[in-house]
């Protein structure tokens, strides 16, 4: 199976950002890709909460959601939707941030919504309260397709390992963590994080990642990470797109997970024990 690792840097306009995304993957199926992924929030970023909520949608009534299944259909491959910002019918009025696996009907596979909320200080100037505008998912996804078991995770459940044994021994042989990773812990972290959920669950991790610098027409803008990865089951960095938005592409043989959790069996070690 050949990935394509779509990486984008998306303004607050879902509208204009639905243009460059859709040309990125057809860019991904030309290139031979017949599983393309997206990054997390690929409609939009924004800071704005009155913002997104003028120009986000409804699952059933999104614009992007429904132009991207389209564009799945279109090109027969599978497609990792990263995530969208949606509108919920919770009382609270919190957004929902879910990813979408489409199949090659242009049908919804699978869905997740992001567990763990990204309520940081990265410093004195970059606070962030994803839960404010966010409501949590409850529920772990483990999808089925015919070339792979696919674990859902979003961005911040990399930090949270017990999320992705749990895939793992559900049996999943690739985990998905499309990010907008913050370009100062993603310095720090962002390869380490992943290789080491590689290592210990013997998995490919596929990484999709917005980059650069994400203008608003609402606000002042951010700054992503970008590197959108690839890593193999026993932890080697097969792919790395760096900062520029792009697809990167990269063969998978899903053997090797079989391989890696044979040399190390940790998944069937776990012991149960007291304390602290």
């Amino acid at each position: 199976m050949r990935a394509g690792l779509v990486q984008l840097t998306v303004g607050d306009d879902p509208a204009a950002n639905l243009g460059v995304t859709q040309a990125r993957i057809a860019e991904a199926v030309a290139a031979g890709a017949g599983f393309v992924l997206t990054p997390e929030c690929s409609n939009l970023l924004s800071s704005s909460r009155t913002h997104q909520r003028s120009v986000m949608q409804h699952e059933d009534q999104d614009t992007t959601l429904a132009a991207l299944r389209e564009q799945a259909a279109q090109a027969g491959i599978w497609l990792l939707i990263g995530s969208l910002g949606v509108l919920t019918h919770d009382e609270d009025g919190r957004f929902a941030n879910r990813s979408f696996l489409i199949a090659p009907t242009g049908e919804i596979a699978a869905r997740y919504d992001k567990i763990h909320m990204f309520d940081v200080n990265v410093s004195e100037t970059e606070v962030y309260r994803e839960s404010a505008g966010y409501r949590p998912g409850t529920k772990a996804v483990l999808a089925e397709t015919p070339f792979a078991k696919i674990g859902m995770t979003v961005c911040y459940d990399v930090r949270f390992p017990h999320l992705y044994r749990r895939l793992a021994q559900a049996g999943a042989q690739i985990i998905t963590v499309p990010a907008a990773f913050n370009h100062i812990t993603g310095e720090a972290h962002w390869h380490s994080l992943l290789r080491a959920r590689a290592i210990e669950n013997g998995c490919f991790i596929l990484a999709p990642a917005q980059t650069g610098f994400h203008p608003e027409t609402h606000g002042k803008g951010r700054n992503t990470y970008g590197h959108s990865v690839a890593i193999s089951p026993w932890g080697d960095v097969l792919a790395d797109a760096g900062t520029a938005p792009g697809v990167t592409l990269v063969d998978l043989d899903l053997d090797e997970v079989g391989r890696a959790r044979a040399r190390v069996p940790s998944l069937t070690h776990d012991r149960t024990f007291s304390g602290p």
